[in-house]
């Protein structure tokens, strides 16, 4: 498998030059996160992501986890010692409050690490992209007490959190969730199921705190009468550490198609006397406080989108540099196959899908900081919480989409070798097969854009964003990076995305519609919006010095691909979402 290098120069230039980072830390009060600083943090954590954490990927595929007799799950060889570098390091506080023992920094400034985590191996990074959302869930929503008995050693990385929403007869809806709680004194007793519980038990740290959605006794039907509970796997004693063990357990594993090495259980809750669990947020209020874990969950998932895409890309990249074969174009004699026409195709899909899937990524990322900020005025911040809830999911959809393609791709740029295991490119393909499916799927994805942050908002949210995009290429910031055959192409983009939207509002009242335009209408929105990002990396970058120079003519001609090849998809899903609902509706159920 190819070695993973970590792009810092170009997650450096995305975070500041597309995503904006600078000016969000200037305005939000972050001005101790200078370019150095975030410089020496990239720098850092790309050498222990690519020396520690990188040669762990290939052995967890291969050997995944074993649970035993005692409930007690094994992780692969080097798992547990990564783990506990990365704790002893401080990387898993980057982004939290100091008074529990966190560095303070811009969520945004965790994304290009998390992306780095990621891309070394997907399957380890899952336990710390759970254990902060779970951090995030506690901080908003728990009591005081509850926060000093759980956040310093979660934060710490000495403890770790997971989320438990589904089980085994509630999917997507949650509202036929049946794990039952029951007031206990000043906590609860927690008694039901859970499946796909993402490092639901390991051994890699020395308590596990699980976010369980139960059912009071008095809690109204549906939806509305879920509360959030923190379960430890064992309860803190008197100094706060470890004491009792907790009535719960992982009772088997899943065997998946990818992500063999993270541990995907079905937890049991209250097999004897009833997990004590401890009330997070207001009763019957638990889908809300979850949810606070679940939109940043989102976006980090669609970080993972970009991180796989990245580690495929550069493994196809460094075999097409090797592999000898056929005689490309203009060539005497057999060459190496990134000098095919088609080859070289492939592999500029990949790397202008994954550059613009970064630019949205981090640029929905620095939304949130400006969305969460007490240092704006509230029209600003209320305008910055409409973008950051409208790009949540083209960020976890979008970017989701692409990996399937990319590491597809990836494959296809090895041959027949890319089909063999002990290449490496196979498991991208495997392991980013989740992606569209876990945080709620892109289809619910889809339903959620159209639904909630354009149909109800009656497309303010999409108004200003293409508001934003229509202002970089009017005439005052007009330039010689492109044609006038690509300007046209992108303001007809836009101009698609418009229409599109006014379709969507004009059928609000429509379900059927909506629901089969979803997909098509956030494919849509997402290339647009990747689109206006790429254009503002190829403008950054030919601003840049001399010196710099092979890496702003390689943003361009990415650029330039990405509006030739990639942008014209944008008609096909605006025929598909002007179609309707009539072909995909008409058939009869007897029929499939």
């Amino acid at each position: 498998m190819a070695e993973y290098r970590v792009p810092t120069r170009e997650m450096a230039f995305t975070l500041k030059h597309v995503a904006g980072f600078s000016e969000m830390a200037k305005a939000c009060g972050y001005e101790d996160a200078s370019d150095d600083l975030v410089a020496a943090i990239l720098e850092e954590a790309a050498k222990f992501s690519s020396s520690a954490i990188a040669p762990t990927n290939a052995i967890g595929d291969r050997t995944g986890v074993r649970l035993d007799g005692d409930h007690k799950v094994t992780t692969p060889s080097g798992f547990r010692e990564v783990y506990q570098q990365y704790a002893e390091g401080g990387w898993a506080g980057l982004q939290f409050d100091p008074e529990f023992g966190g560095q303070g920094l811009p969520f945004s400034l965790a994304i290009p690490v998390q992306e780095m985590w990621h891309a070394a191996n997907m399957a380890w990074g899952l336990c710390p992209l759970l254990s902060q959302g779970a951090v995030e869930a506690i901080s908003l929503n728990a009591s005081g007490a509850l926060k000093q008995m759980l956040l310093p050693k979660m934060i710490s990385g000495e403890w770790t959190g997971t989320m438990n929403l589904t089980e085994p007869q509630s999917g997507s809806d949650l509202s036929g969730i049946r794990t039952q709680a029951w007031p206990d004194g000043d906590a609860y007793r927690i008694k039901g199921t859970k499946i796909y519980i993402t490092w639901g038990e390991h051994d890699m740290a020395e308590n596990i705190v699980h976010l369980v959605l139960a059912r009071l006794p008095d809690g109204p039907e549906g939806v509305k009468g879920i509360s959030l509970f923190a379960v430890p796997k064992y309860l803190p004693n008197a100094t706060g550490e470890p004491g009792e063990r907790n009535d719960c357990h992982a009772v088997s594993l899943e065997h998946k198609l990818g992500i063999h090495a993270s541990p995907t259980c079905v937890m049991s809750y209250g097999d004897n006397e009833g997990a004590i669990g401890y009330l997070v947020g207001e009763k019957n209020r638990g889908l809300a406080c979850m949810f606070t874990m679940m939109n940043n969950a989102r976006l980090t998932v669609g970080l993972q989108g970009v991180s796989i895409s990245e580690r495929a890309y550069q493994q196809a990249r460094g075999y097409t540099f090797e592999r000898i074969q056929g005689t490309a174009p203009g060539e005497e004699s057999a060459s190496s196959i990134i000098r095919h026409p088609d080859v070289r195709r492939m592999l500029m899909t990949m790397k202008s899908l994954t550059e613009a899937a970064r630019g949205l990524a981090y640029t929905g990322c620095v939304a949130v900081d400006y969305a969460n900020s007490q240092d704006l005025p509230d029209d600003i911040q209320v305008r910055y919480q409409r973008r950051a809830d409208l790009l949540t999911p083209l960020v976890k959809a979008w970017c989701t989409e692409i990996a399937q393609e990319v590491t597809s791709l990836g494959i296809q740029c090895y041959g027949g070798m890319g089909f063999i295991e002990e290449t490496g490119a196979a498991q991208h393909y495997r392991d980013a097969r989740i992606l569209p499916i876990y945080e709620g799927t892109n289809g619910i994805q889809a339903l959620d854009l159209i639904g909630r942050k354009t149909i109800r908002n009656q497309g303010r949210a999409m108004a200003e964003l293409i508001e934003d995009m229509r202002r970089l290429t009017s005439p005052a910031q007009s330039n010689l990076l492109f044609t006038a055959e690509r300007k046209v192409r992108f303001d007809q983009a836009v101009a698609l995305l418009e229409d599109a939207t006014r379709i969507v509002l004009e059928q609000g009242d429509n379900d059927q519609f909506a629901g089969a335009v979803a997909y098509n209408y956030l494919m849509l929105s997402a290339t647009v919006t990747a689109g206006w990002l790429m254009l503002k990396a190829a403008t950054a970058a030919a601003q840049l010095q001399p010196e710099q120079s092979s890496f702003a003519s390689s943003k361009l001609v990415t650029t330039n691909f990405y509006f030739d090849h990639i942008l014209p998809r944008c008609s096909a899903y605006m025929t598909a979402l002007t179609s309707g609902d009539e072909a995909i509706m008409a058939l009869p159920e007897t029929e499939f």
